[in-house]
């Protein structure tokens, strides 16, 4: 007898690895049965999931860390025991910016001179007395913390010198061809979709901001781990099937219509391939633009909750909400992630498996061998732009040194 698991989800292509689990039957030959129930904003998202409306949710990574400190509301201990993808956002800017800031070429830009052109254009902004509004999909999402990061590191200081609000994904090409914002930082095929409708222009992905940046988790509530432990871990090995078959380029445009459907998505199953394929129309009537890791779903124990990457997310946060470095929050915000859970999953299986659960951020800059606790593993780029690197066993001193 099939094991119902219900979950939450966003109208984003990264919400593509449970919905594949279920349509190509890699959750039913796990044991699982598997419903999905979608909304229009991350708010919605989370409620659902803490009072018990979902088992299981697409989730900002970012926002079970803030539930689980209680930042904004009462705490409420979630667990991430599966990446479900890296990146797959993009900087997108109004069609009247973005030809000020971008490459010209019909290619991304280079993160270093597109923020300098942007920091001359937000100086003429605020001296007009109309800053540039950017708008993310949540406050506590890796949109907001990667466009932050990129601002700053470029002499913009966010909430400064630049307005930061929030437009639930859906709305943000509305939002934009309003005038409301002047760019955001969304997830596909919203980026596309403002494209498409010729409102906006894509100038930066935020792979280029940081090569291997921690998107969205499989988020539950604690205590629906602990009871339903052999549902999580079959629901684990389900999505990792699924993305073997979602990174096959042979399957790219079954996958796009599937996710394409009302009942997921409800988009234009062209705009949800480029993003597959990783390949952006930058601007309307342009060709393609290839990317390579644009969205990065599999490959390089790219599911893998690595502690690090949380960690790296809580200095953000602090940075983000004004208050000091906190060593304990700092380890409670790594316990959110958990590689135990991805490893007891998939032990035994044909999946390679880190031989660490932390790492040294952005410091490798071409393939490297690494110890593996099964199989045999290389991960290859995860620079930052600006060259940092975050230690986690020296938080504090990066917190301390991060530009602001």
């Amino acid at each position: 007898m099939s094991e119902r698991m219900t979950i939450g989800f966003m109208p984003l292509v990264d919400a593509c690895l449970p919905i594949l689990a279920h349509e190509h039957g890699f959750a039913a030959q796990e044991g699982l049965e598997l419903a999905f129930v979608r909304d229009v904003s991350w708010a919605t998202v989370l409620d659902r999931l803490l009072y018990g409306h979902t088992d299981a949710a697409h989730l900002l990574a970012p926002l079970a860390i803030a539930t689980t400190l209680g930042r904004g509301r009462p705490a409420t201990p979630l667990a991430a025991p599966f990446v479900l993808g890296l990146n797959g956002n993009a900087i997108t800017l109004s069609s009247a910016l973005a030809p000020r800031v971008a490459a010209g070429n019909g290619a991304l830009g280079d993160p270093v001179q597109v923020g300098a052109r942007l920091a001359d254009l937000a100086g003429e902004r605020r001296t007009a007395g109309k800053p540039l509004r950017f708008g993310v999909v949540h406050r506590y999402s890796s949109h907001n913390y990667m466009l932050r990061y990129w601002l700053a590191a470029c002499g913009i200081r966010p909430d400064r010198e630049v307005e930061i609000v929030t437009v639930p994904p859906p709305f943000v090409s509305d939002a934009i061809a309003a005038g409301e914002i002047d760019g955001a930082c969304v997830g596909e095929p919203w980026n596309s979709v403002a494209v498409t409708r010729g409102v906006g222009e894509i100038v930066l992905a935020t792979a280029q901001i940081w090569r291997r940046g921690v998107e969205k988790v499989l988020a539950l509530r604690e205590t629906v781990l602990d009871r339903r432990r052999d549902a999580a871990e079959a629901l684990i090995r389900a999505m990792r099937a699924a993305g073997r078959h979602f990174v096959d380029p042979a399957n790219w445009q079954e996958n796009a219509r599937i996710l394409a459907a009302p009942a997921y998505l409800d988009a234009d199953s062209e705009l949800v391939l480029r993003a597959i394929s990783d390949r952006l129309v930058l601007a309307r009537g342009a060709a393609p633009t290839h990317f390579p890791d644009f969205m990065f779903q599999y490959a390089e124990a790219a599911n893998f909750p690595w502690v690090s990457q949380a960690q790296w997310l809580y200095t953000q946060m602090a940075l983000g909400d004004d208050t000091p470095f906190d060593a304990q929050e700092a380890r409670i915000a790594g316990r959110v992630f958990r590689p135990d859970i991805y490893r007891h999953a998939l032990i035994g299986s044909e999946d390679a498996l880190p031989g660490a659960s932390s790492k040294v951020e952005g410091s490798l800059d071409r393939p490297t061998a690494v110890t593996a606790q099964q199989g045999a593993m290389v991960l290859k780029s995860n620079r930052f732009f600006d060259g940092r690197t975050f230690d986690p066993d020296d938080m504090e001193s990066y917190f301390a040194a991060l530009p602001r």
